[in-house]
């Protein structure tokens, strides 16, 4: 680095030249803090533990050390905490300018998909929890290894494009995270789910006691594919 000075009537005006290989580095060098310190955001609050003093399907209210923690959830994590009275909640802290907002998961597997869906160009918090409340994570999972855009498609806010980009920006990610254990994924099962999951609704029952009788029938009995008898051994669990 050379510095020339010329001296003036009132102040000296100091001019800095750098090199190219000096700049370059430079240039490497802040692109790098920024690169960690956007890595490092979500790490700021890992979770939090505490009394759970205010619960819906979106979002829940944490008190711990006096102090409440608003915590925006999915409805897979609301399906979890529903009848906890204490949790220890998994959390991501998304930073802005005029907001720092947490997001919390009932599990670590939530909380990295969620964090892999956001790292999606178009794909904002709101809508990753969106996408998560709709499909469990294996069943995200599941459908990008499967590349079902038509699954991706029936979440509200996702359409074509941003449903193709999911998958092409994540299939790799997961196939290598899921190893030698693949996850397997039938559309057929996918829309008998969402069928019998509208017409109960319909019906009058609660969407999220809805969700949870069909996710456990499914679960248990992986072979049920139809709609009517999806709809029947919900009713029995519902009744």
């Amino acid at each position: 680095m050379e510095i020339d000075k010329s001296k003036s009537k009132d102040y000296y005006i100091i001019v800095i030249k750098f090199n190219l290989k000096g700049a370059l580095l430079l240039k490497r060098t802040f692109q790098w803090v920024a690169a960690e310190s956007r890595n490092q955001k979500h790490k700021m609050i890992t979770y939090i533990k505490g009394v759970i003093t205010f619960k819906t399907p979106t979002f829940i209210i944490v008190e711990t050390g006096g102090i409440g923690y608003h915590i925006n959830i999915s409805l897979n994590t609301y399906v979890q905490i529903e009848k906890l009275e204490q949790v220890k909640i998994l959390t991501h802290l998304q930073i802005k300018e005029d907001s720092h907002t947490l997001y919390g998961f009932a599990d670590d597997s939530e909380r990295h998909l969620f964090v892999q869906l956001i790292s999606v160009s178009g794909i904002g918090p709101n809508t990753a929890r969106i996408v998560l409340s709709s499909m469990n994570p294996d069943e995200v999972k599941a459908a990008i290894l499967s590349e079902n855009v038509v699954a991706f498609k029936q979440v509200k806010g996702v359409g074509p494009k941003t449903a193709k980009r999911i998958i092409l920006d994540l299939k790799d990610k997961v196939l290598k995270e899921s190893g030698d254990a693949p996850l397997t994924f039938s559309p057929q099962d996918n829309r008998s789910r969402d069928e019998a999951l509208s017409a109960l609704v319909a019906l009058g029952f609660a969407r999220i006691q809805v969700q949870k009788a069909l996710n456990k029938i499914l679960k248990e009995q992986p072979n049920v594919t139809n709609v009517e008898e999806l709809i029947k051994l919900a009713l029995k669990q519902l009744s």
